[in-house]
C-alpha cells in the first residue's frame, strides 16, 4: 500500500496539485478503506489531468487501475477508488468547502511539501 500511494503522491506531484495530504484510515472501525490521499487543482483542467496522470503512472509502475473513478464529467471532485486506497482530488474552492481532512481529523495524516 505504501508503494501504491506514494506513486498517487508523485504522479499528484507531477501534475502541480497542491495541498497534498494522506490520511491513515487504518485505526478506525467502520472506514472505507485504509487510507485517504487527498489534494486539490485551481482549475477543472489541472483536476482531470490529475487525475489521469494517476491512473496513467499506477497502471505502467505498479499494474493496477482503479476500481471505479467518479466525477471526471466535471472534474469539480474527482474520487478514484484503488481498494485500500482512495484519491479525492477537488477543485481548490470545493476542498475547502467540504473540509474532507476535518471528518477525520483524527486520522494520523502526512503533509507533502509541494515542489517549486
Amino acid at each position: 500500500m505504501n508503494e501504491l500511494i506514494e506513486t498517487i503522491v508523485q504522479a499528484i506531484s507531477d501534475k502541480k496539485g497542491k495541498n497534498i495530504v494522506s490520511l491513515d484510515l487504518s485505526g478506525f472501525d467502520g472506514a472505507i478503506c485504509s487510507a485517504f490521499v487527498i489534494c486539490n487543482a485551481d482549475s477543472t483542467t489541472q483536476v482531470g489531468a490529475i487525475a489521469g496522470g494517476i491512473e496513467e503512472d499506477v497502471l505502467k509502475k505498479l499494474n493496477e487501475k482503479p476500481w471505479r473513478v467518479e466525477g471526471l464529467t466535471n472534474s469539480l471532485w474527482v474520487a478514484m477508488d484503488y481498494g485500500d486506497v482512495m484519491v479525492h482530488i477537488f477543485q481548490t474552492e470545493l476542498r475547502d468547502f467540504y473540509k474532507l481532512e476535518d471528518l477525520w481529523a483524527d486520522a494520523p495524516a502526512v503533509h507533502y511539501e509541494e515542489e517549486e
